[in-house]
């Protein structure tokens, strides 16, 4: 028996890194699952993968900063399945870092309309379908970095991007209890995915500080994750493990950011 069975989840940039590897998981623990995704190829690996191993999953095209596409693709996992129990708020940029001088509106826009409008899109459209189910969890992927280490130059727009994120975690946590509907933030530090790889930097070395840890790297695995680390703890976040944990934002980064 699975941890998840019988319950319906919906994730966000579920294509690649932390939202394939929980989607996976998800699927393990009998989930149905509705993927969201703007990589195609990929998502639809996803979804074989899951299919191939007897699980049940859909996979929806969707830039999570477009009203109609998140729209669209909440309650076509809710119609698909019937039900909406877990919704994991996981698509995100890492986006342009540049001094603040630097930064153009543009690319300001880009990281929060993505980031932080599209976490808020992305509950604001599952809301009425977890009320109908009469419960349930939503879990957003924040960060380390803009709730307790500061250390990376010019991430000014994606470190606002992921404190506001635990900011209306915790808001819908106190607005979402009375229907039983728990809401809560992972913020992984360093995992191994290919998000780092579309990070464009520009000029970070001027506002660059140079910070001097102790010998060796801090934290459990010297404070490097897998995907299946967070994924585990959405599992936990997503189980009726946690049927008494809201409003709360889990570190995975095995403490390394207690030292920066």
């Amino acid at each position: 028996m699975g941890m998840l069975d019988g319950k319906v989840a919906f994730v966000t940039g579920g294509a690649s890194g932390i939202g394939e590897g929980t989607a996976l998981r998800f699927a393990q623990e009998g989930a149905r699952v509705g993927i969201a995704d703007l990589q195609r190829e990929e998502g639809e690996r996803v979804l074989d993968a899951i299919k191939t191993a007897g699980g049940e999953a859909v996979y929806f095209d969707c830039d999570v900063s477009d009203p109609e596409q998140v729209k669209a693709a909440v309650d076509g996992t809710a119609e698909k399945f019937g039900r909406l129990n877990i919704v994991f708020a996981n698509a995100g940029i890492n986006g342009v870092w540049t001094p603040i001088e630097e930064l153009k509106p543009t690319e300001w826009d880009k990281t929060l309309d993505i980031n932080l409008k599209g976490t808020y899109l992305t509950v604001h459209y599952a809301v009425p379908h977890l009320r109908k189910a009469g419960a349930g969890s939503i879990i957003i992927t924040s960060s380390v970095n803009g709730n307790r280490t500061f250390s990376n130059p010019g991430a000014s727009a994606y470190s606002t991007s992921k404190a506001g994120q635990v900011a209306f975690m915790k808001m819908a946590a106190l607005e979402l209890g009375q229907y039983q509907i728990r809401v809560n933030a992972v913020c992984p530090g360093a995992i191994h995915t290919n998000i780092d790889e579309r990070t464009y930097k520009r000029h970070t070395e001027e506002v660059e500080v140079k910070v001097e840890l102790p010998e060796g790297r801090p934290g459990v695995n010297q404070g490097q994750g897998e995907p299946i680390d967070v994924a585990d703890t959405c599992l936990f976040l997503a189980s009726d493990l946690s049927r008494h944990v809201s409003g709360v934002d889990i570190y995975v980064d095995g403490g390394a950011s207690l030292l920066r």
